[in-house]
C-alpha cells in the first residue's frame, strides 16, 4: 500500500498477499532454504534474525524495509556451513 490515509485500499489485498510477507516464504525467496518445511525449523530452532533480533516464531510478518536484514544468526551452523561452502570463513570472527 502506498499510503497510511485510508483502509479502503485494504480491501483488495488478498491472505495470499499477506502470507507472502511472512519469514519462512522470504527465507525461499531469498534461497536461504530450499522448502518450506525446512525454512519454518529453521526459524523455529533460532538460526534466524531479523536486523538485531533472532526469531523464533515463523508467523512474523516482514516489511518490505526489513526484508534486507535478514540474516543468520552469528552462533548458527547453517551459517558456518555456508561460509565454509563459500571459502569465506574466518575462525577469529566465528569463535568469540
Amino acid at each position: 500500500l502506498g499510503s497510511r490515509r485510508s483502509l479502503a485500499l485494504c480491501e483488495r489485498l488478498s491472505a495470499a498477499a499477506f502470507c507472502r510477507r511472512r519469514l519462512p516464504c522470504l527465507l525461499l525467496k531469498l534461497r536461504m532454504a530450499q522448502n518450506m518445511r525446512d525454512a519454518v525449523t529453521f526459524v523455529e530452532q533460532g538460526h534466524v534474525r531479523v536486523g538485531p533480533d533472532v526469531v523464533t516464531d515463523p508467523a512474523l510478518l516482514v516489511t518490505r524495509a526489513m526484508e534486507d536484514f535478514i540474516t543468520w544468526t552469528d552462533a548458527s551452523r547453517l551459517r558456518r556451513k555456508v561460509l565454509d561452502y563459500n571459502q569465506e570463513r574466518d575462525d577469529f570472527d566465528l569463535d568469540a
